[in-house]
């Protein structure tokens, strides 16, 4: 039986990492996995700044990850970003068939904006540029959360009630 999979869409700064760890704490057995975490690794095998880098876009690398860990049964928590169309076609292939709660994380933009500046490890305006493409692709979310007017701990109990009570579906819906 594949693991679901509860898949966090959203800007840089919109809360889905700390989202993600509000939610493990009402779905325990549900883990965490955050395409920041996986860029990590990249950042690790890459020598940036140099052209001794991987020659493909790495997200297909993090697709085929959480697809793996489902195959598993492992359940996660991916927070993610789809921020290009050839992000967004890759994720809605590689885990077509997959059990997939779809999640829009929002955020006002001056709230994203200040989150930045508080942060220092984020690009300012990434959020900004993000926003003209992430919720912008007629996306059908299973449900759609803003982390900055209901707050964390009340949108991870909204989406941990949403999975106990809805099976997930298969792939995305768009």
């Amino acid at each position: 039986m594949k693991g679901k999979i509860i898949f966090l869409n959203g800007v840089s700064s919109a809360g889905k990492s700390t989202l993600s760890k509000k939610i493990v704490k009402h779905l325990p057995n549900y883990f965490h996995f955050s395409v920041d975490d996986f860029d990590l690794i990249i950042e690790r095998m890459e020598e940036r700044g140099t052209d001794r880098l991987i020659p493909v876009p790495t997200e297909t690398f993090f697709h085929q990850s959480i697809a793996m860990f489902s195959d598993q049964g492992v359940n996660l928590i991916v927070d993610h970003v789809l921020h290009d169309e050839e992000t967004v076609t890759d994720a809605y292939k590689t885990l077509r068939n997959y059990p997939i709660y779809f999640v829009g994380v929002h955020c006002p933009l001056e709230e994203l904006e200040r989150r930045e500046q508080v942060r220092g490890d984020r690009r300012i305006g990434q959020a900004k540029l993000q926003l003209q493409f992430v919720h912008q692709q007629s996306e059908t979310y299973n449900i759609e959360v803003d982390t900055f007017k209901y707050g964390m701990e009340k949108n991870a109990q909204a989406i941990a009630d949403f999975v106990k009570m809805n099976e997930a579906t298969l792939g995305f819906s768009k």
